[in-house]
């Protein structure tokens, strides 16, 4: 049964919903345009803000999903939490698409809120009032990554669930790097492809 529960949050997490979201509304692979990034953010800077909003609500619904029917078949704590990291891997690496996905953020959201919703909520208020200010998702992550394994901690958090809200922003970031990387050498290939001889 676990191991059944862990596969199917990664064929969930897989849903590739910015790349739909692109087919439907402009007729092109989200994944060729702006950043490349198959993320509510470069959908909501290339598809419009509503669009980049559903995106990024549907991504965390993923997640919340995929810890909800864990929870619901009654696996162990361990497994759950397995679910919930097998479901951001479908996100990052979805099989529907060669496994070039998106960076996590939302979907990491959706798991953790449903695993620690107050402590969730507490740094997703800072950092919603970053993204207002600043409009930048890096910082505003930061400010709800960074400090809630402490909030979860003071709020008597299983140590368990402490370690899982520290493992998870290391897997979005370690995702974030991979791509960014990925986008500069692409980047620097095309510059020497187009640069006159």
């Amino acid at each position: 049964m676990p191991f059944f529960i862990i596969v199917l949050s990664y064929l969930l997490g897989s849903i590739p919903t910015a790349y739909i979201a692109g087919r439907l509304i402009k007729g092109r692979d989200i994944r060729q345009m702006g950043d490349g990034n198959m993320g509510a953010q470069n959908a909501f800077r290339q598809l419009g803000a509503g669009t980049g909003l559903s995106v990024g609500i549907i991504d965390a619904v993923k997640g919340i999903l995929a810890i909800l029917i864990a929870q619901i078949a009654g696996i162990s704590q361990a497994s759950v939490l397995l679910a919930g990291t097998a479901a951001i891997i479908g996100h990052n690496w979805p099989v529907f698409l060669g496994f070039r996905g998106g960076r996590g953020e939302c979907t990491t959201i959706g798991v953790l809120l449903t695993l620690a919703t107050q402590p969730v909520l507490i740094a997703g208020s800072a950092a919603a009032i970053v993204l207002l200010k600043t409009k930048n998702v890096i910082k505003a992550s930061a400010v709800m990554f960074v400090p809630l394994p402490l909030i979860c901690w003071w709020l008597g958090a299983p140590g368990l669930l402490v370690s899982y809200s520290i493992g998870l922003p290391c897997l979005v970031g370690f995702t974030h790097f991979i791509r960014t990387r990925q986008g500069l050498v692409r980047h620097a290939g095309e510059e020497n492809y187009t640069k006159p001889l």
